[in-house]
């Protein structure tokens, strides 16, 4: 059990530090460019902004993900990494499907990674929500009652 938390608490540490890393590069890259692209006066400019953040969320995801693939692989617990990466993404996106199972020995490890999978998701999506927000793209304006209705 020790191995278990100890290799979680170690797995947990990097991926936080890897979504918090990767959240400010994609901060630093839309401060960096916000004068050039003057976001607020096109919706087309708004949606690639949107594309932009939701596929480097994707990537910084992936990291993650290949990153419990490959301890897992490291650590025996499956027995090639093509198997590894799979139940690491099936576990990451809490999808849990069950047709690889860990050995009892390493379980505890492969539940960890769900909950904080669950846990940098539901950050995205805080993230994603808040680009958004700033940049108002999902202002109905046609909700509103207008003086010709």
């Amino acid at each position: 059990m020790f191995a278990n938390l100890a290799l979680a608490t170690l797995m947990v540490s990097l991926t936080v530090a890897i979504h918090l890393g990767g959240l400010l590069v994609l901060l630093w890259v839309l401060r960096d460019r916000a004068h050039r692209m003057r976001a607020h006066e096109s919706r087309l400019v708004q949606l690639g902004v949107i594309l932009f953040v939701v596929l480097g969320l994707v990537a910084i995801h992936s990291v993650e993900i290949w990153l419990y693939g490959a301890a897992y692989w490291a650590i025996g617990a499956v027995s090639d990494f093509e198997t590894a990466l799979y139940f690491s993404t099936v576990t990451f996106t809490t999808l849990g499907y069950g047709d690889v199972v860990l050995d009892s020995k390493w379980r505890l490890f492969g539940a960890i990674e769900g909950g904080n999978g669950l846990i940098l998701f539901g950050w995205s999506t805080a993230f994603l929500l808040s680009v958004t927000s700033r940049l108002r793209l999902l202002e109905h304006d046609w909700l509103e009652k207008t003086g010709s209705d």
